[in-house]
């Protein structure tokens, strides 16, 4: 047998030289052996990712259709592009009115869009012509006017029911630019009139309406057709009113009547004919829906672009309409909406802001539990040979297969959950926060493997006053320019304000807490128990960490003291905003109102008898205060002569209370208790309005009321405002009810009535259409008493109003639910987080507790009693961060309130400043403080029976 050479067989048996088993994966061993760790830290990763990702989406969300309900309730004429320019001297054609719409709709695209569907344009003539037919309706012996207009989309919107539409081809010929010789020669122009216009003028179907006489001839129409308006709510007529119906005109207390005619196209060569000078119009609504509020500056420089500047002057080149303009409103409210966004901001970034604080605090408590829990490993690692940047890397490795797949779902649900068009925001906070999810452990792991340092005595308290120095820099700048300085965006710095003073609560809470426990621990000790003075003493020490690093606290640990201040510092602050919105708006919506219900009659019309009294008997009213108004008496005896003034007669405790509920005007109603009955010739006692009260030149004046007499009276009291007439510039005077006074008008029969209470809007207006009887429902005030007119309804005639609907409306701003449902959102965030954050530390603590317990229990210590150890030990800690929350959030009201302008939230334009009120506070401590200690004794009871039945199996292997 041949033996092969040693070069043939020696690359053979090299690899089973090298066989053997292989190393397993790094990873995949350190994964499966903490599998709920992984799941957990996974799970975390997941809600902080998500709740970055969304908070962004959401303020996103809230801007943007708060953008667009602003613009939508401004109207389609105030959020249209309104180009306008001459007709052509030698006449229109629909071709050339076409074409620069074309031209017009090219310019449009880039940063706002036109719907061409919702476009308006055509040709009208500038001014309206008489109509001399004296079969023609004339109210106040004036004759109608009418306008001709030739618009392209009319026929889509209306529906024709009478006769034909105007011929599209011309009906006579087009005179020469400059000719008027012709006109007396030319047909009549051909119009389609609206059904309503034709039966309100009293024309018919081919009546011919001929104007006034003009240079040349006496232009006329005929009407070849009538049309019916099917919604005349449509945008489409906004700017059209009187081709819908015929609209009233006053010339002082004249009425006539104003009316559009539509000519045909063949006609659009001569409609200047009828008033000489006829423009052409091009109404381009933009798309409210496609505006967003992150590019708001940009939108607002292409409008404005289009309205006057490059685009403008392209536009003139391109249509060769050298006179071609175009205005728009939307510019200002562009800058209005930015301010509303500016002044709700800071309310709409407490909440957030507050969230990543506490997330914050709960990422590095997930970070120093996973260090602790491994840290045995990581020295044998770092003993056997391993580097510290290896380890680390490892450690990165681990983590990113857990929390990225876990951050890019979360993300993705994000993205999904909450669809708008900018995707940045979410993109970089989502990064932000799955980087630190993924760098806490690795970050904390390099600081147990670095060598000692000996501890600087001067490191924290440098540090405390670095933070103390933060937070002085920023009250101080939120005192001075506000939280949102008018015409810049919210600074960062002021809206971490409340977050500053909270971690400013908890350094000061770390330093007292240890003393306060301590001297409860040893109140505790000198009495009978064991368990009190264990539990007070191992909280006034804080807890220690096992392992061969163990080294004792000096005190608890700060980082959950954090988390518990910034949530309950920062819910309690937004809290009480949103309280003193709340109250703000109520007041202003019974100033508005002058009560929390009140009804009203016009002019010197009264109110239905017995309508006030029954009124006042409604379930819900607490008190009736039956008046009478006068707005145009007038005062003799003042610095002017004369003072017209408003005078309110009412009875003097009733309306003293109405007074002192609404704080406006409060006085003692002993003033004018004996005034109304007093004797003819005796001044009656009156209360003055202040600006009123500085123009008295004499100690008695001449009051003369506006349906005539004169009564004398004297200045009793000075008010600043009064319910019935709450201007504060107003000239007013209060008057007793009684005989006295009945010449001016009395309570007997008020023409307005005003409760207080919570009376309910439906029973009021049913009680006063039930007030009349059913023919009188629908009959008008006297002329000039007011805007009813017959068919409507008692309740217009008797307007109803109620401080509950005036809430309603200064609350539907979509801008204010967005921003409140923003920071409610943040704030059970918050609470989450810091819920999590309080189970960290119980977590982290679990092994060093379960040996004590363990060795207490061979001592005899009951499982009711170590449960009661447990919340010795951990509930002060948490108790007293969320009393110190509530005492922070108070300071932070009364240090950053006052800087605080709520007219945007409360929908009205109020004082600044935001008013501390306990309720919010407490509510928010309280409830984080139940929560807090509820988590506790589940944890307590659940988990130390089991972690001590090991500890007695086991053994101390710590």
């Amino acid at each position: 047998m041949t033996t092969p050479p040693p070069s043939a067989g020696g690359p053979r048996s090299a690899p089973a030289a090298r066989s053997g088993p292989r190393p397993a994966p790094w990873v995949r061993t350190r994964l499966r052996a903490a599998p709920l760790g992984t799941v957990l830290g996974a799970a975390l990763a997941f809600v902080a990712v998500l709740l970055a990702a969304a908070l962004p989406r959401a303020q996103d969300r809230g801007a943007d259709q708060a953008l667009r309900s602003f613009l939508e309730q401004s109207g389609p004429s105030s959020t249209s592009l309104l180009v306008a320019a001459p007709a052509a001297v030698a006449g229109e054609s629909t071709r050339s009115l076409d074409g620069t719409l074309d031209s017009l709709l090219a310019r449009t695209g880039a940063g706002f869009r036109v719907d061409p569907e919702e476009v308006v344009h055509g040709t009208r003539t500038t001014k309206r012509q008489p109509l001399l037919n004296p079969e023609l309706s004339r109210p106040s012996g004036f004759p109608p006017r009418m306008s001709l207009l030739h618009v392209r989309q009319a026929q889509a919107h209306v529906e024709l029911v009478a006769g034909r539409w105007p011929d599209g081809t011309p009906t006579g010929g087009t005179p020469a630019a400059g000719s008027q010789g012709d006109r007396a020669d030319m047909p009549p122009l051909q119009v389609a009139l609206s059904q309503r216009a034709a039966e309100t003028l009293g024309a018919r179907l081919g009546s011919v309406l001929k104007s006034a006489p003009l240079f040349g001839g006496t232009p006329s129409v005929e009407v070849v057709g009538l049309y019916a308006v099917p919604d005349e709510t449509d945008d489409f007529w906004v700017d059209l009113p009187c081709l819908a119906r015929a609209c009233e005109h006053y010339n002082g207390e004249n009425l006539s009547w104003d009316v559009d005619a539509l000519v045909g196209a063949g006609d659009l060569g001569r409609i200047d004919t009828w008033g000489r000078t006829a423009e052409n119009f091009w109404r381009l609504p933009v798309d409210v829906g496609g505006l967003r509020a992150d590019r708001l500056d940009t939108t607002t420089k292409e409008i404005a672009s289009y309205v006057a500047g490059p685009t403008a002057a392209t536009l003139v080149r391109d249509t060769r309409r050298e006179r071609l303009r175009t205005t728009s409103w939307l510019p200002e409210l562009f800058e209005q909406a930015h301010a509303r966004r500016q002044a709700a901001a800071p309310l709409a970034a407490i909440g957030p802001a507050g969230v990543g604080g506490v997330a914050f605090v709960v990422l590095c408590l997930a970070g120093a539990l996973a260090g602790d829990r491994r840290d045995a490993e990581l020295r044998l690692l770092l003993a056997r040979g391993g580097s510290r940047a290896g380890i680390v890397g490892r450690l990165l490795g681990e983590g990113a297969v857990t929390v990225l797949p876990a951050a890019a779902a979360a993300t993705a649900l994000a993205v999904l959950l909450l669809p708008t068009p900018r995707l940045a925001p979410a993109l970089f906070s989502a990064a932000a926060v799955a980087l630190l999810t993924l760098l806490a452990f690795p970050v904390r792991a390099a600081v147990l493997l670095s060598p000692p340092r000996p501890a600087g005595r001067w490191r924290r308290p440098v540090a405390e006053l670095l933070v103390l120095t933060a937070t002085a820099a920023a009250v101080l700048e939120v005192r001075r320019r506000g939280a949102a300085p008018a015409g810049s965006d919210p600074d960062p710095l002021l809206i971490a304000a409340p977050l500053l003073l909270a971690l400013c609560g908890g350094l000061v809470l770390a330093r007292i807490l240890p003393v306060v426990t301590g001297g409860l621990a040893r109140l505790a000790g000198r009495r009978s128990g064991l368990v009190g003075f264990l539990g007070l003493a191992r909280a006034a020490r804080g807890p220690g960490a096992a392992g061969t690093r163990a080294r004792g606290r000096s005190g608890p640990s700060v980082l959950p003291m954090v988390a518990l201040l910034v949530a309950v510092t920062t819910g309690g602050f937004g809290a009480a905003v949103l309280e003193s919105v709340d109250s703000t708006r109520l007041g202003v919506a019974r100033l508005t109102v002058g009560g929390d219900a009140a009804i009203s009659a016009y002019g010197y019309a009264r109110l239905p008898d017995g309508l006030a009294g029954a009124a006042g008997e409604l379930p819900g009213v607490r008190t009736s205060v039956p008046l009478w108004i006068d707005h145009d008496s007038s005062l003799v005896g003042t610095t002017s002569g004369s003072t017209q003034v408003t005078v309110i007669v009412a009875e003097p405790a009733a309306y003293a209370e109405l007074s002192r509920a609404l704080g406006c005007g409060s006085f003692d109603p002993a003033l004018l208790a004996a005034g109304g009955g007093g004797s003819a010739g005796a001044p009656v006692p009156a209360l003055f309005s202040s600006g009123l009260a500085r123009q008295a030149e004499a100690d008695t004046f001449v009051l003369r009321p506006g349906n005539g007499g004169e009564l004398r009276t004297r200045i009793a009291g000075v008010i600043d405002c009064t319910p019935a007439r709450p201007a504060p510039d107003a000239a007013t005077v209060v008057l007793p009810a009684g005989p006295a006074t009945a010449l001016v008008g009395g309570t007997d029969h008020p023409n307005r009535w005003f409760g207080l209470g919570a009376p309910d809007a439906d029973r009021l207006r049913a009680l006063v259409r039930a007030a009349l009887p059913a023919a009188s429902a629908a009959a008008a005030p006297a002329a000039g008493q007011g805007p009813a007119s017959p068919g409507n309804p008692v309740d217009e005639v008797y307007p109803v109003h109620t401080s509950a609907e005036a809430v309603a409306e200064l609350g539907a701003d979509p801008l204010q639910r967005s921003a409140q449902r923003l920071f409610w959102a943040s704030v059970a965030a918050a609470a989450g987080f810091a819920l999590l954050a309080v189970l960290l530390t119980l977590v982290r603590t679990v092994p060093e507790r379960a040996a004590l317990l363990a060795r207490l229990r061979t001592m005899g210590l009951r499982r009711r009693q170590g449960v009661a150890l447990i919340l010795a030990e951990t509930l002060p800690q948490a108790l007293a961060a969320a009393l110190g929350g509530a005492l922070v959030a108070a300071a932070a009201v009364a240090l950053l309130g006052p800087a605080m302008d709520l007219s945007t939230l409360v929908g009205a334009s109020v004082p600044t400043g935001v008013r501390l009120t306990a309720g919010s506070v407490l509510t928010q401590a309280l409830g984080l403080a139940a929560l807090v200690a509820a988590a506790v004794l589940a944890e307590a009871a659940t988990s130390g029976r089991r972690q001590i039945t090991t500890e007695l199996r086991a053994g101390d292997q710590r």
